[in-house]
């Protein structure tokens, strides 16, 4: 079942997006998804990742078409002031800006959070950058694989493998991207209680070192610090899926009840008693042995027989899946989670992932993403544009539509 447009939750919210990449665009998406209009301003020669790996036609690559659904299109070369002036129009009538352009920047432009907060009382102005402005960091630039060595998480890497490595997902990126999402909403609703608007800053370093050290920082939550850092559990060498005998599983008994189970259904009641794993503190004490001794256990029978076993003790247990596989994966096909759309050109169709989030049982309906600058017009003509204003910002290059 799929939610119409018209009954999600931020419908008649209004976002006027700048952002680039993927940062920036995952949090809009968010904000899309769920029912607000999100008119993507791009530069001329578009955003880069409308290039970037498969694509049916120039500028609709697959990850542009996952990342930028359910958003409108419009080209403004923002180095015109034409074009900025334009931009501005647009603002009048939004409740939302947002950007991950370095603040220097937007000053040269005139379109620093200050400017912009004093002409707009009421908006919302969103800055999603590398760092923040008040560090000797601000203003450089930050992409996720520079924010992952910065922020732990390659350490972490290390730590558990002995080699300093990136995760193999733009893990920075997606994360901060749905914190700039949770930022912005969490702005719109003070505005909607004081009518006032407000600069929002999501920084990604920042807000990844919180992310890493959640559970990372351990003794050094304390002053003077009471230990280490790095949480030993999670850190263990053996924290990874399970080889079976015909595959992998992943396991994780986890309260005192569920390891008793396990160990009696192994045959072994006297490791219930054991002092290594009598509880958890212990456990996290000894996990090293405690997750060797699983992965032994483990490895004498089918992933099926495990799962089997498992499920019957309510102990957590999964399949490792592949990519490949998710799309077939039965309780996804089941709830709808790819949603099969119409494509840019019409002559076939994406299948896109939803976000998972429902409304009243419903998932809101995708929409695939436009082609570059496909709404500049309707969009000028909303902001109260004439006609032949919009013909006269088109012709310079102030702005640019495609049309088919």
């Amino acid at each position: 079942m799929h939610a119409s447009s018209t009954h999600l939750p931020l419908q008649g919210i209004r976002v006027i997006d700048l952002s680039t990449v993927l940062f920036g665009p995952y949090a809009s998406r968010w904000l899309a998804d769920h029912g607000a209009d999100v008119i993507k301003v791009e530069a001329p020669e578009g955003d880069t990742t409308r290039h970037g790996g498969v694509s049916r036609e120039p500028g609709m690559a697959g990850s542009f078409l996952t990342l930028n659904r359910n958003k409108r299109s419009v080209v403004l070369d923002l180095k015109q002031p034409a074009a900025r002036d334009a931009l501005l129009k647009l603002l009048e009538g939004a409740d939302v800006f947002m950007h991950n352009i370095r603040p220097h920047k937007m000053r040269a432009m005139g379109l620093d959070p200050e400017t912009l907060c004093e002409r707009f009382p009421r908006l919302v102005y969103a800055s999603l950058t590398g760092f923040s402005e008040d560090g000797p960091y601000s203003g450089l630039p930050a992409y996720d694989d520079i924010i992952q060595g910065m922020c732990g998480l390659a350490d972490l890497m290390q730590r558990q493998t002995g080699e300093a490595q990136y995760l193999p997902t733009v893990a920075a990126d997606k994360v901060c991207g749905l914190i700039g999402a949770q930022a912005i909403l969490t702005a719109v609703l003070a505005r909607e209680r004081t009518g006032q608007g407000q600069h929002v800053e999501v920084p990604m370093f920042e807000c990844m070192v919180d992310f890493t050290l959640l559970e990372h920082r351990v003794g050094h939550a304390f002053v003077p610090p009471e230990g280490e850092v790095g949480y030993s559990r999670v850190l263990a060498r053996w924290r990874r899926p399970y080889r079976t005998l015909d595959g992998h599983l992943c396991v994780m008994p986890y309260s005192t009840a569920q390891w008793h189970r396990f160990f009696n259904e192994l045959g072994h009641p006297e490791l219930v008693s054991d002092p290594r794993f009598t509880d958890m503190a212990a456990r996290t004490r000894n996990i090293e042995a405690l997750l060797t001794l699983v992965a032994e256990v483990i490895a004498r029978r089918t992933s099926q027989e495990w799962l089997d076993i498992l499920r019957r003790l309510d102990i957590p247990v999964g399949p490792v899946i592949t990519l490949e596989g998710l799309s077939d994966d039965p309780h996804l096909r089941a709830v709808g989670l790819f949603q099969h759309v119409e494509d840019a050109d019409g002559k076939g169709a994406a299948s896109l992932s939803s976000s998972g989030v429902r409304f009243n049982g419903a998932a809101p309906r995708i929409r695939t993403a436009r082609r570059l600058g496909e709404d500049t017009r309707h969009v000028l003509a909303e902001a109260g544009f004439e006609p032949s204003q919009i013909d006269a910002l088109l012709r310079s290059g102030a702005a640019k539509e495609t049309t088919h």
